[in-house]
């Protein structure tokens, strides 16, 4: 009779993959509390990763879904199986450059969370708000085809919308990030727009939450749409990566996108991804006084910031270059800059833009034949007047380093680079090589057609950012501005500086308002214009309206001081107005 004989091999298979299975899909779930407890982040990862956030014991996000999808079919976010969970607490003071602040309060606690495939999520929890990010520490190159990021609120709250507007050839990857908002509950997002950040919603009881990015190196920015499933919440949207770029757009100042690849980023690893943040308040002088994107945006790579001046600028464009009381034709030609110049220097101000039409052409190697710069330079630097010259993003880029090297040799303070209109990865890039050349070059720069997004601490040369709806809409449009101003401190300004360009010395009642280009004015009254000064956060602050009407020969002479005066509050010139009116 033959023994019968068993094997556990196949006993212990079956155990074993039910243990695997179990550990795969039985989630792992950590809780980060803020340094004082009111602010609770509950993360789950297994299946999927998600979290949850708590503020005072009130649900603000229910579960929301977070990813990246690289293009080889992997999904950082799904199917998460932990490696280490690493807790860290910080509480410093941070420098801060050429911001409201001398120095920021970084005070948070944190959760690095490391996986399987080399990934991880950083998230930190702060009193006043949270944040997360993804890291990647594979070697070599990366292709992103896309990020899922969701803000699901727990219930349908009342709204700021920022929707895509002015579309560059109906392309809504392409504007200038110039929004008004609508007020309205979040199930009324319309399902066929995307919106730009930041986002306000309003939580009841004077609480408020604002979605916010930060450090957008070499990688592109956020918009968002309605979640579809519940309308109570969001998600993001990215551009995609541009494979075709041509001149177009508005006066074909635009780098306009033909064709786009179906991922978002090419990006190298190790490296971290940009922020996703959810500052929250409790009352609204809150909102203004916050400091998330500063406090998380990749710190200053310039070791000496002493060259870097902010101040005001003597605006050439908003005006038409239309002038009065001289003995010359105005326009752009030498005597109407050296008259700016003049201007400046009598009233302590730092800078002169010349703005378009400086340049011939899309060339902006060769000035104008109306002007003499070196003449204009010369005459500038005699009388201790910083020059500021204009470029479109596509001029300027395709010849940045010659650029840079011909005219800060020729002692131009910087440049002004406008219709950037896009923020996908290619864009980006640009507006960080592009400081970082500048600063090479100890040159300033304000970029138009883009929003702040932490680039101004990293590189603070970038004394300013547009992506507003300011001063200039006021000569072709007849919106209502003076309820938008006042909600700028609330809502845009608090992603960065808002070159909003104030100072319309002519004024109206919205009945007796009309758009002019060459005679423009502002609805509201100059006290209105002249507390956007101090209330707008701008280290480079434009002076909307031409020497003539803001006192060269006027009564109003005494409305600036003869001299710059510094706020021990903030870093860059605040008036303080001796008005002889």
């Amino acid at each position: 009779m033959k023994k019968a004989t068993y094997s556990l091999a196949p006993f212990l298979l079956v155990v074993l993959l039910i243990f695997n299975c179990n550990a795969t899909t039985k989630p792992k779930v950590y809780q980060l509390e803020s340094p004082d407890k009111q602010i609770v982040l509950h993360i789950q990862a297994g299946a999927d990763l998600s979290w949850t956030l708590i503020n005072a014991g009130d649900t603000v996000l229910a579960p929301s879904l977070i990813s990246l999808q690289l293009a080889d079919g992997t999904a950082l976010g799904r199917n998460v199986q932990v490696r280490s969970a690493k807790r860290l607490s910080v509480n410093e003071e941070l420098k801060a450059i050429n911001y409201r602040k001398d120095s920021v309060t970084d005070n948070y606690n944190q959760l690095a969370i490391t996986c399987k495939g080399d990934f991880g999520v950083i998230f930190r929890a702060y009193n006043d708000g949270v944040a997360y990010r993804f890291f990647s520490s594979k070697k070599g190159g990366i292709v992103i085809a896309n990020e899922d990021a969701n803000f699901n609120f727990k219930t349908d709250h009342e709204a700021w919308i920022p929707y895509v507007r002015d579309l560059r050839e109906g392309d809504p990857f392409e504007s200038a990030f110039e929004a008004v908002y609508d007020h309205i509950p979040l199930s009324h997002f319309r399902a066929d727009s995307l919106a730009i950040l930041p986002l306000l919603v309003d939580l009841g009881n004077q609480k408020k939450a604002m979605l916010m990015e930060t450090d957008l190196e070499d990688y592109p920015g956020m918009y968002y749409k309605i979640n579809a499933p519940t309308k109570f919440g969001v998600h993001g949207i990215f551009p995609k990566y541009p494979l075709k770029e041509r001149v177009g757009g508005f006066n074909n100042l635009n780098f306009m996108v033909d064709q786009r690849a179906d991922f978002i980023a090419k990006t190298t690893a190790p490296r971290q991804f940009p922020w996703r943040i959810v500052f929250l308040s409790n009352n609204d002088k809150e909102l203004a006084d916050n400091d998330m994107v500063q406090r998380l945006a990749a710190p200053s790579r310039i070791a000496d910031v002493s060259w870097i001046k902010p101040g005001k600028v003597a605006w050439d464009w908003w005006n038409d270059w239309n002038i009065s009381h001289v003995d010359f034709r105005a326009g752009i030609n030498t005597p109407t800059y050296k008259y700016y110049i003049d201007f400046a220097s009598d009233y302590g101000v730092e800078y002169v833009v010349l703005d378009e039409g400086w340049y011939k052409g899309h060339d902006v190697m060769t000035p104008s034949d109306k002007i003499d710069l070196k003449e204009i330079l010369d005459y500038a630097k005699s009388k201790h007047v910083g020059i500021i010259l204009w470029a479109s993003w596509h001029d300027f880029d395709r010849v940045k380093e010659q650029a840079f090297a011909k005219y800060s040799a020729m002692g131009v303070k910087g440049f002004k680079v406008d219709f950037f209109d896009r923020d996908d990865q290619l864009a980006m890039h640009s507006c960080y090589a592009l400081a970082e050349m500048a600063a090479h070059y100890k040159m300033i720069l304000d970029y138009h057609g883009m929003k702040p997004s932490g680039l101004q601490r990293t590189w603070p040369n970038v004394l300013n950012f547009e992506g507003v709806k300011g001063m200039e809409n006021v000569k072709w449009a007849t919106d209502n501005v003076p309820p938008y101003d006042v909600t700028l401190p609330f809502m845009r300004m608090m992603t960065g500086p808002m070159d909003y360009t104030p100072g319309a010395m002519r004024n109206a009642t919205k009945a007796n308002f009309h758009p002019s280009n060459s005679m423009p004015m502002s609805q509201g009254t100059r006290v209105h214009q002249l507390a956007m000064y101090v209330v707008f956060e701008a280290p480079l602050q434009m002076m909307a309206d031409n020497p003539t009407a803001t006192g060269k020969s006027r009564s109003v002479r005494g409305l600036l001081p003869k001299r710059p005066q510094y706020s021990t509050k903030r870093k860059y010139w605040m008036p303080k107005f001796q008005s002889t009116l």
